[in-house]
């Protein structure tokens, strides 16, 4: 069998996006990825399926896997013909053991390649708002491991040409060393009002930073319980946080928010969760598909088929969008023959998916549902008028319902189905297990019915008891209805059901949820 290849890829410091294009481009093409604990789990989404995962992090009491072990991991791997992707948090070549691991690889004739990351200590101080080196204060820095014993510390590092070789020192993995680094820096010239920061798990959600000087800053990590990872920087680039701290000032910075969309749709309201300062946990519940039946494309094909009889197209969804013009393209049909009919929709997103089309919206409802279109359309529509409903099959009936009310024949055509999505996302809920959801979105009713079975699914007897407690943002009235019919409680709604709207609710929470820690 011919040798494989390994990668040795640096991660970057816990933001899945600080990933290089080249690490990115390793990872999905590996068979197997051994991944530690410092790399974000979020980017092992990226991998194609089947390939291998193994965890051989270390934490700080215990290794799972020692050094040694994992060196030849990588080689067994390569050997049995596998392309291996070892995912190390940071770069691999500052204090990553990347040497010892290419060593090996080339002890064994293992083609490898050394794919660099973005280091924690520079992205860390970055995202808490401090940079490593400023015109007036720094030009110079050392990046130090602080990990070792002090025993150990004072035979590696030589502290009196450290401490005033540079502007800016840079400590990793030494949090628990505090103290004793400051003692070592002020014995050999540090001034004891040096200014200090700890940044904690920096570029995450979880990011936190205590400042302090030399003289205080033992005391201050003792008080707030800090605990590693972290970075240390010491110097007075750390004063530049005062007005740099932009990551920590983004609206939804601290929260962990859990999109239950389907994943086709799920993108856009991940990318904006990011975009203001928050981490999306992506757990779809719901997945979107074509009708099955053969019975019901029939139905839909003759009823399109009909495009010159209909005086109204009415659209409540942009999958509803999507999926009518997929089966016109099918069938062949001209979105032409629908000549004589005026074309509505309910919500800016769905008319803007049909604009983008080429077709004008007549009637727009302020409130995005279905009782409100009907509000606006009162007057306008008349008896004896048909009406084409490209819809799911578990929309609302009140739209044709109150249609025929008024004279008009409403014609349904179920152009997808939502059904439940297979299984859960396990990142997902061990998140939900160990707390670490701060908000959980339902943009319909059915994925909070699907979220709750799926937790059932994956064996968790009492889901509501699980979700009890965490805030739940909820698009609009009719999906709240739902969550309470459920057990559980809704914490902000969405003024209008729509994405944006419900992003704004969320902001706000958060605010005030900052606001009053």
């Amino acid at each position: 069998m011919n040798k494989g290849k390994v990668y040795l890829v640096g991660a970057g410091p816990g933001d899945p996006r600080l990933i290089t294009v080249r690490g990115l481009e390793c990872l999905k093409k590996a068979d197997v990825v051994v991944y530690d604990r410092l790399a974000s789990p979020r980017l092992l989404r990226h991998v194609k399926p089947g390939t291998e995962l193994v965890y051989v992090g270390k934490l700080p009491d215990r290794h799972t896997m020692k050094q040694e072990e994992i060196n030849q991991l990588l080689v067994d791997l390569a050997l049995d013909g596998k392309v291996v992707t070892r995912l190390k948090g940071g770069d691999p070549t500052i204090f990553g053991r990347v040497g010892e691991e290419a060593e090996l690889l080339y002890d064994n004739g293992i083609e490898f390649e050394i794919v660099p990351g973005i280091t924690s200590a520079i992205a860390v101080p970055a995202y808490a708002g401090i940079p490593v080196t400023h015109r007036d204060m720094a030009s110079s820095l050392s990046i130090i491991t602080g990990h070792e014993s002090p025993d150990k510390l004072d035979r590696s590092i030589h502290w009196d040409k450290v401490t005033n070789a540079t502007g800016t020192l840079l400590f990793l993995m030494g949090v628990a060393k505090i103290g004793y680094i400051a003692e070592q820096l002020v014995k050999h010239g540090k001034p004891p009002e040096t200014p200090v920061a700890l940044v904690r798990w920096g570029t995450r959600v979880e990011q936190e930073t205590v400042v302090g000087t030399l003289e205080t800053i033992e005391a201050v990590v003792k008080a707030a319980n800090f605990q590693p990872p972290a970075v240390i920087v010491v110097g007075d680039v750390v004063l530049q946080r005062e007005k740099l701290r932009w990551f920590e000032n983004k609206p939804l910075f601290g929260m962990r928010v859990l999109v239950t969309r389907a994943r086709a749709q799920a993108s856009e309201l991940a990318d904006a969760i990011e975009a203001l300062g928050g981490e999306p946990c992506e757990f779809p519940v719901i997945e979107i598909r074509e009708p099955q039946a053969p019975e019901a494309i029939g139905n839909l094909r003759a009823r399109l088929e009909e495009a010159e009889s209909y005086h109204w197209l009415m659209f409540t969804s942009v999958n509803g969008v999507d999926y009518f013009f997929r089966f016109l393209r099918r069938f062949g049909i001209d979105i032409r023959r629908f000549h004589a009919a005026r074309i509505v929709a309910v919500g800016p997103k769905t008319a803007e998916a049909l604009q983008d089309r080429g077709l004008v919206v007549e009637e727009l409802p302020v409130k995005f549902h279905a009782e409100s279109l009907l509000e606006r359309l009162d007057g306008l529509i008349r008896p004896g008028e048909r009406a084409l409903l490209p819809r799911g099959d578990l929309a609302r009936e009140v739209l044709p319902e109150q249609l025929a009310k008024r004279g008009v024949e409403a014609v349904e055509i179920d152009v997808y189905e939502t059904t439940a999505a297979d299984s859960g996302d396990e990142l997902a809920l061990e998140y939900l297990r160990e707390g670490g959801i701060h908000m959980i979105t339902f943009t319909s009713s059915s994925t909070v019915t699907n979220l709750l079975d799926i937790l059932k699914r994956c064996g968790v007897a009492d889901p509501v008891r699980l979700l009890d407690g965490i805030p739940i943002a909820s698009i609009g009235p009719i999906t709240s209805k739902t969550v309470s019919d459920s057990g559980l409680k809704v914490t902000v709604e969405a003024q209008s059901s729509t994405i944006d709207s419900l992003l704004e609710a969320i902001q706000a929470f958060n605010q005030e949820r900052r606001t009053t820690q």
